[in-house]
C-alpha cells in the first residue's frame, strides 16, 4: 500500500505550462519538475529555449516549445509537438500564459481588448479543449488554469484583465462540469498581489496605492512565486484526485478582509 505523501509526487508524470519561460509561471513549472513531472515550456519568447536548459539540467526532462498563443490556428501545431515531446501523453497542463494593458474604459483601445482576450481567455480554452481530447482517452488528467483576484471584485484601469480572468474562472467551472466524471479535474488558481516585474516599480511610483494594498493584506506582503509553488504541485498531484472546478485563492489572506 503507497504512503500518504506518495500521492504528492509527480514522478513520471508528464506536464505542459504555458507561459513558462519566466515569471510566476517558469516558477510553477519548476515545481511540478522538482516533484518529479517531465515538463514542456510553451511560450512565445526566445528565452524560452534557455529557460528549459536551464530547469532540465538535473531530473526528469524539460523541453521547449515556442508559439504565438494568440494565434488560434497555430496551437494545434503548437499542442501536438508538445505531445510528441512528451512521448505521446499528457497529465499536466497549467494555463499560465497572460497579460495586461492598464488603461481607463472609456479609451481603451480594441485592439488591446482582443489581445487581452485572445491570450488570457481563448488560447485557455484553445489549448484546454486539446489537452481534453487527449486526456479524456486516457481516463486521467489535471488542468490548472491561472486566473486572479480579479474573478471576485474588479479592479480600476484593468477592464479586458478584469473580464478575461472572470471568463477562465467561469470556464474552470464548465469544463469541470463535462469531465471530472472522465477522471480529467479542472481547477484555477487566483492569485492575489504578487511580486513581479509588472509590479516591481509601484512602490516608487504610487507608494500610496502600495502601502494601502499591503495594508489590507494580513500577511502583511504582497506574495511571491515561491507563494504559488505548493497549489500547482497539490493540484497537478493524485492528492486533489477530488477537487475539481475550484478557484484557489492564494493570496495572503486578502480575500478575507
Amino acid at each position: 500500500m503507497s504512503s500518504f505523501m506518495e500521492q504528492f509526487s509527480l514522478n513520471g508524470r508528464t506536464a505542459i505550462v504555458t507561459g513558462g519561460a519566466k515569471g510566476l509561471c517558469n516558477g510553477m513549472a519548476q515545481a511540478l519538475h522538482e516533484a518529479g513531472a517531465s515538463v514542456v515550456l510553451l511560450d512565445i519568447l526566445d528565452i524560452v529555449e534557455e529557460s528549459a536548459r536551464e530547469m532540465g539540467n538535473t531530473g526528469a526532462p524539460v523541453y521547449a516549445v515556442k508559439a504565438d498563443l494568440s494565434k488560434p490556428e497555430t496551437l494545434e501545431g503548437a499542442y501536438n509537438e508538445c505531445l510528441e515531446k512528451l512521448g505521446g501523453r499528457l497529465d499536466i497542463l497549467l494555463n499560465g500564459a497572460g497579460i495586461q494593458y492598464r488603461c481607463p474604459a472609456v479609451d481603451f483601445p480594441a485592439d488591446k481588448w482582443q489581445k487581452i482576450m485572445d491570450i488570457n481567455l481563448s488560447a485557455v480554452f484553445y489549448m484546454s479543449q486539446l489537452t481534453g481530447r487527449t486526456m479524456l482517452k486516457q481516463e486521467y488528467g489535471r488542468i490548472i488554469n491561472v486566473a486572479s483576484m480579479t474573478v471576485y471584485f474588479a479592479s480600476v484601469l484593468i477592464p479586458a484583465y478584469s473580464a478575461s480572468k472572470a471568463g477562465v474562472a467561469q470556464l474552470t467551472k464548465a469544463l469541470s462540469n463535462e469531465w471530472a466524471k472522465s477522471g480529467v479535474t479542472v481547477n484555477a488558481i487566483a492569485p492575489g498581489y504578487m511580486a513581479t516585474e509588472l509590479t516591481a516599480n509601484m512602490k516608487d511610483v504610487n507608494p500610496k496605492q502600495y502601502e494601502e494594498i499591503t495594508g489590507r493584506i494580513p500577511m502583511g506582503r504582497w506574495g511571491m512565486m515561491e507563494d504559488l509553488q505548493g497549489t500547482a504541485v497539490f493540484l497537478a498531484s493524485d492528492a486533489a484526485a477530488y477537487i475539481s472546478g475550484a478557484v484557489i485563492p492564494v493570496d495572503g489572506g486578502f480575500m478575507g478582509k
